[in-house]
Order: C-alpha cells, then sequence, then structure tokens
C-alpha cells in the first residue's frame, strides 16, 4: 500500500506496526507519531524491550508456558501441586488464572482448540504431549479449563476420550463462565470460584 508521507522510515514503522494483533493502520500511524514526539530513549526503551523478551524468553518443555530458563518458574516450583494440571488454550489463559490465586496446581497450554472451519486439527494441538505426562507423571486430577464456546466443549470432549484409559479425574470448570465467552474476559471472581466449583467431566 502507498503512503502519502515524507518519510520512508515512518512508513516502515507504520507498515510493522500494523502486522500487530489489533493495530490498523490508523493506529499504526497515530503509535508512530506519538513515538516520534517523545524523547528518543522511550523508543529506544520500547525496541529495546522487545527485542529482549523475542530472545529471552522460550517455552516451557514441560507445559508449554512462557520461560526465561528451561523449565518455566511454575513446573519448577515444588510449593505447586504437581498432581494436578489445569489444561488451558493459551498463555493468556494461564496469567487469567494465576490471578485468581485459586490454582495451586500446575499448566499445560494447548496453544488452541480444535476448529475443524479453521484448519486446527488435534495433532496441531499439545494434547498428545498432555496425555504422554499424565501417563508418566502421578497425576491425579487434570481440569480442563476452556473456554465454553464450541471449539471448548469439542476440544475438552477430545481430551477426555484420550484419557478415559487413564486413571485420572477430569473435571471441568463450573458452569459461572457465561456460554460462549472466552476466559480472558471472565472476572476474576467468577473465573475463581468456578475453578473451586470444577465439576467432574460429563459426556
Amino acid at each position: 500500500m502507498n503512503q502519502s508521507y515524507n518519510s520512508v522510515l515512518l512508513d516502515n514503522a507504520i507498515a510493522e506496526l500494523s502486522k500487530l494483533p489489533g493495530i490498523g493502520h490508523k493506529t499504526a500511524l497515530r503509535l508512530a507519531l506519538h513515538l516520534l514526539r517523545k524523547d528518543p530513549e522511550v523508543a529506544y526503551a520500547l525496541g529495546n524491550s522487545v527485542i529482549e523478551m523475542r530472545k529471552g524468553i522460550s517455552y516451557c518443555p514441560v507445559c508449554h508456558n512462557i520461560s526465561e530458563s528451561g523449565v518455566c518458574s511454575i513446573c519448577s516450583d515444588n510449593h505447586r501441586d504437581h498432581e494436578v494440571v489445569c489444561v488451558v488454550e493459551n498463555i493468556k489463559d494461564v496469567i487469567t488464572i494465576e490471578r485468581t490465586h485459586e490454582h495451586s496446581g500446575v499448566y499445560h497450554v494447548l496453544g488452541g482448540l480444535i476448529s475443524p472451519l479453521d484448519g486446527i486439527s488435534p495433532s496441531d494441538l499439545e494434547i498428545d504431549s498432555l496425555v504422554k505426562r499424565v501417563e508418566q507423571d502421578k497425576i491425579s486430577e487434570v481440569i480442563l479449563a476452556l473456554s465454553p464456546t464450541m471449539e471448548g466443549d469439542t476440544t475438552n470432549f477430545y481430551i477426555y476420550r484420550k484419557l478415559s484409559h487413564l486413571p485420572v479425574k477430569v473435571s471441568v470448570l463450573a458452569r459461572g463462565i457465561s456460554i460462549g465467552n472466552e476466559l480472558e474476559y471472565t472476572d476474576e471472581l467468577t473465573l475463581g470460584r468456578s475453578i473451586l466449583n470444577r465439576t467432574p467431566f460429563a459426556k
């Protein structure tokens, strides 16, 4: 898309900012001009923090949460209950649930939900690694903390079937969360109560 600005550098910055989710061309222009108005140190700090984040953060080989040094801080915490695994769609859900302070176990990040319409199949997610984890570790309960959407329910059922041959309790969040809502938009009190009042998975 050709721009009408007199600066190739500005055009390049707008083009890169526009690649971020939820950032359109007008917002990217506003952000770029905002950074130009600020002291250079503001832009340098932003750029360096993004570069350092990208270089320093990887994914935990156990739960697939973000980590700065191999196994993540949650999986390496001896005070957590490693027999209770909370299965979530993405890293944002880990952050959301952690804010409730109601889950003392560990996590397993799937990296998405089963959605044939979007071309996402079970093999695209970290489901096999979850089954392997339950088989090898002393897991007593798997909490399916997925959004109560069609895709979330489909994924819940698929995981339940994959774990049905194992001696592990499979539970789901209590339905205090409205049907169709994304987990990250649920208030912390409701989400916390849904974790505490979780129920056995029912087909």
